[in-house]
């Protein structure tokens, strides 16, 4: 493909976003050709926009690690991938010289096509469309911090608290799991998804004391708490609203606050605590999970934009009263 050109978002700098024509990259013997389909919008792409990312980055940068790709083209040393296959990739990636994070230290997906090593890649199975793919990298971290809670079952209770993407996926894989699954998240819009998505039921924190009524909605407390809001008045909650003997998965980000909480509760109740970040070794077993359990991800992905409209998808992106996951179609 070579001299041909293509669009790709671009943040030139902190704060300032653009949609740029850039060549086609060329692949080399051990790489393969991606297009892109459908790329969602992350929290953490904002922070990378304004120049806050949790390690150092250069600029310009192309962001987008939440997509689904089809492959176009492959090097010849490349065995196990073929032209048609849609894939889906992962975002810490081991390379000779560092340790990069896709779409943040290297440049991501918000282009039409980019290039690829086989091994940060994994193929889709039929039944997980392009739509739910571009969900995957999301929900391997919600599907973590469920198993880093040891799983869950139809005899149990879960509890998660923030309804944020991570909040809801990780709800769906709790309730995909079988779980009688509650979300805790003071903005309607997301309670209202947590219900699309098949939670039992939801808390609003501003209108209920949220303690009382995870207590009366569990008889007592839950089997398991997710932490996915990263939130002071959550985190001053979590291991109330767990049951003696139960178990908190801490996925939710505070980095530099300090607050008082109750640690006191983890001996009293003798709860088990887990933290986690990203989704190590998860991915096979949560594509195939998606696959079998058909679990219907579609009402987390509330709004989509052409790459030409990125700049309106992020301020759409950042009110969160109007939009849970914003994703951008660079199928066309």
């Amino acid at each position: 493909m070579t001299n041909l050109m293509m669009k790709a978002l671009v943040f030139e700098e902190p704060r300032k976003l653009v949609v740029a024509a850039q060549p086609v990259p060329e692949i080399d013997a051990n790489s393969v050709l991606v297009k892109t389909r459908k790329v969602g919008i992350c929290h953490s792409d904002y922070e990378l926009l304004a120049g806050q990312y949790i390690i150092p980055i250069s600029y310009p940068v192309v962001p987008g690690h939440e997509w689904v790709g089809e492959i176009v083209e492959v090097g010849r040393n490349v065995t196990g991938l073929a032209p048609g296959d849609r894939v889906v990739g992962e975002c810490v990636i081991n390379t000779p010289e560092r340790i990069h994070h896709f779409g943040f230290s290297m440049n991501g997906a918000d282009r039409e096509y980019f290039t690829a090593r086989p091994e940060w890649l994994h193929k889709l199975p039929d039944e997980v469309d392009d739509a739910k793919g571009a969900l995957i990298e999301p929900f391997t971290c919600g599907y973590y911090a469920v198993m880093r809670g040891g799983g869950t079952n139809a005899s149990e209770t879960a509890v998660v608290s923030g309804g944020g993407t991570i909040g809801l996926v990780s709800a769906a894989a709790a309730i995909g799991m079988g779980a009688r699954v509650i979300v805790v998240d003071p903005i309607p819009l997301r309670r209202e998804t947590a219900l699309k998505l098949g939670a039992d039921a939801v808390v609003d924190p501003t209108d209920d004391d949220p303690v009382e009524a995870v207590q009366e909605l569990t008889d007592g407390g839950a089997d398991l708490v997710i932490e996915a809001a990263g939130h002071a008045s959550s985190l001053a909650n979590v291991f109330d609203y767990a049951r003696p003997e139960g178990r908190v998965s801490m996925v939710g980000i505070n980095i530099g606050q300090k607050f008082p909480v109750e640690l006191g509760l983890i001996q009293i109740k003798d709860l088990q605590v887990n933290g986690c970040i990203g989704s190590p070794g998860v991915w096979p077993g949560a594509i195939r999970f998606l696959g079998r359990t058909g679990l219907d991800l579609s009402p987390i992905q509330t709004h989509t934009f052409d790459l030409d409209q990125a700049a309106e998808a992020y301020d759409l992106g950042k009110e969160p009263t109007e939009a849970v996951k914003v994703t951008l179609d660079i199928s066309n």
